[in-house]
């Protein structure tokens, strides 16, 4: 087992260095100007970044609002009594709450979880799980339609929501069935 760790941790030393040479290698030999292209790629990031970032600050705006509103607070108090009954933990709630809205948000809930609970506990196992089974559904929302100025999403958000709801159930189910 050693040893397939060693293997795997020299092989994920050299892949983006490996990476970057390649794309480089290749676009020589199919004579394209790489630094150009790179350059190019980069100011239309930055123009995108331009673009989107009244979405993100709208977005950071109404998570900031959410939790010092006691919003949140309240939406967990109001939600555990049920939640706990079909064994979940209310602890996991804000996680579960916020992931939708912000990655680094998240990520703080988790790492808040992790340090109270422990990373072998149930609640540290089910963030853990929480964090890649789910996606920050309005920020990427926030990012994609607004750089490419869509006004109407349909039933993107609807999607994006059930998909969430669909991989914070999965994570309770897996790390119930797993780590019991």
């Amino acid at each position: 087992m050693d040893t397939l760790q060693g293997i795997l941790a020299e092989m994920g030393s050299w892949a983006i260095p490996v990476a970057i040479v390649g794309i480089v290698g290749i676009g020589a030999i199919r004579k394209v100007k790489v630094y150009e292209v790179f350059v190019e790629g980069a100011k239309e990031g930055f123009d995108v970044g331009v673009r989107i970032i009244p979405y993100l600050v709208a977005i950071l705006v109404a998570i900031g609002m959410f939790r010092a509103s006691g919003a949140l607070d309240f939406l967990v108090a109001a939600l555990d009594p049920l939640l706990s009954w079909v064994g979940y933990p209310g602890e996991a709630l804000p996680m579960a709450l916020i992931r939708p809205l912000s990655g680094s948000g998240a990520l703080g809930v988790m790492t808040e979880l992790i340090n109270t609970h422990g990373p072998d506990s149930f609640i540290g196992r089910l963030a853990s799980v929480m964090m890649g089974s789910t996606e920050t559904t309005f920020y990427v929302l926030a990012v994609y339609l607004g750089s490419v100025a869509v006004r109407r999403s349909r039933h993107t958000l609807a999607a994006c929501l059930i998909a969430d709801a669909a991989g914070l159930i999965a994570a309770f189910i897996v790390v119930k069935v797993v780590w019991g």
